[in-house]
């Protein structure tokens, strides 16, 4: 225990869509479909196989070996898919595919947040923990490459300088509900052993409080509540992301740096901080429905 430091936490981690991000999340999907399949019509490419490649990598992001980041499993997966159509792709044409969506992330991907109106209360509740001295980390579902990441933030105008670690899919080895996911973010926050001093903010029952099974501490945010499993809500802290900010504006100063030791945005493979175990639950697939596009043959 720090017995010097009032503070309740050493680290607070954020999860972003549908808490600091109001995205109703299958209208996101839509758009971010219709962008790609149009980017990939308009360069000459086979849409629907570069989707049905696409679909099988994002599943393999939640069941592959813990040796491997999800965006190895995405890679992996996404070739052997072309190779299942007996058109494998040689190394120069696997480094254009991960240029074309990066290029995509760069570009077309900025529309999916058209329309989107941030809330204010997310950038106040950031700015008021980080001015307090509180590490945070942002451990959003890890299916993006960083650029992805960084463009929802920009939606929800938080300043992402805020995070010492924001979870992408090249730095993560697990996603969301699994337990191996925050067990591989606390070891990074240097707090395995003291789990209950890192408090998750998130809106998923599912997704976001599976944190409670490793001893961490949360707080249910309720302006877009994804309760799907009935989940006692008043057994957590909760409220909306306003009444969270004025929460956090309540805390003592945090003089805690253990979660900023060594550089937080490695990956665990890095520090041998990934587990196999802990890593049966898998997401709801909800991309499912539009990338199940069958390939153009």
């Amino acid at each position: 225990m720090n017995d010097i430091d009032p503070a309740p936490y050493d680290a607070i981690f954020f999860d972003m869509d549908g808490t600091l991000l109001p995205m109703p999340v299958r209208r996101f999907l839509e758009t971010y479909y219709r962008e790609l399949e149009g980017k990939l019509r308009r360069e000459g490419r086979d849409a629907g196989l570069f989707l049905h490649a696409l679909n099988r990598g994002m599943h393999s992001m939640s069941d592959h070996p813990s040796d491997l980041t999800n965006a190895d499993a995405f890679w992996a997966t996404f070739c052997a898919t072309y190779e299942d159509q007996e058109m494998p792709l040689n190394l120069q044409q696997q480094a254009e595919a991960r240029d074309f969506l990066m290029d995509f992330y760069a570009n077309e991907f900025e529309r999916c947040g058209e329309g989107i109106v941030p809330n204010p209360a997310a950038n106040r509740a950031v700015q008021t923990l980080r001015a307090k001295g509180y590490p945070l980390y942002l451990t959003t579902m890890p299916l993006f490459p960083r650029e992805g990441v960084l463009a929802r933030l920009q939606w929800a105008a938080v300043d992402h300088t805020a995070f010492a670690r924001i979870t992408t899919f090249d730095n993560s080895t697990a996603v969301k509900p699994q337990t191996a996911f925050y067990h591989e973010n606390l070891a990074i926050a240097d707090a395995l052993d003291e789990p209950g001093r890192v408090l998750m903010v998130g809106n998923n029952t599912i997704d976001d409080l599976s944190c409670l099974s490793t001893g961490m501490d949360a707080y249910l945010v309720l302006d877009e509540l994804i309760n799907e499993n009935d989940f006692d809500i008043g057994s957590v802290k909760h409220g909306s992301l306003a009444e969270f900010a004025a929460w956090a504006q309540e805390l003592p100063p945090c003089t805690s740096t253990r979660a900023l030791r060594g550089y937080p945005n490695r990956s665990p493979l890095d520090g041998g901080f990934a587990t196999a175990s802990g890593r049966e639950a898998k997401p709801v697939p909800l991309w499912d429905g539009h990338a199940g596009a069958s390939p153009e043959r």
